[in-house]
């Protein structure tokens, strides 16, 4: 039978080791919540920016890509990007094309691939989509017959 007194160091010393644990745990875990509680809020920043302004920032990305939208039946619009699979925002992307498709838009998928032909290959496809639902790439709602002439990066 051990004596007391080294029990009682040992129980100490579990309970040191399992409280620095938990302390440890406590620190990790929250900052991961706080990581993702502020994407999570930049995120929606964005995209209230994005729907606020966007016209301001269409007119921007129209007169730094010399676009001058002379044909009526044509129409450019600015919409936030999100990426596929994690509903993350990714910024916001210039749409361009028919005045009924391009008023469907609502969002920019960002799908993302990477493979290997011989050498490293990766792909960002972005693509306009009727709402802003991007869980399950399979069931993107795409808009066909528009297409991308611009992303915007917005700092905040």
């Amino acid at each position: 039978m051990p004596k007391p007194g080294v029990l009682m160091v040992m129980n100490k010393t579990k309970m040191v080791a399992i409280g620095t644990g938990l302390l440890a745990m406590g620190f990790i875990g929250g900052s991961l919540a706080h990581a993702q509680i502020d994407k999570l809020f930049k995120g929606a920043a964005v995209i209230a920016i994005v729907d606020k302004n966007g016209r301001e920032i269409d007119k921007f990305v129209n007169q730094v890509t010399g676009n001058k939208n002379d044909d009526p039946a044509y129409i450019t619009k600015t919409v936030p990007i999100l990426t596929v699979g994690k509903g993350a925002f990714a910024g916001a992307a210039q749409v361009q094309g028919p005045v009924q498709l391009v008023e469907k838009v609502k969002a920019v998928a960002q799908l993302e691939g990477q493979t290997r032909i011989g050498v490293t290959i990766r792909v960002r496809g972005l693509v306009p989509i009727d709402n802003r639902s991007v869980d399950d790439p399979g069931k993107l709602s795409r808009v066909l017959g528009v297409g991308i002439t611009g992303t915007v990066e917005i700092k905040l």
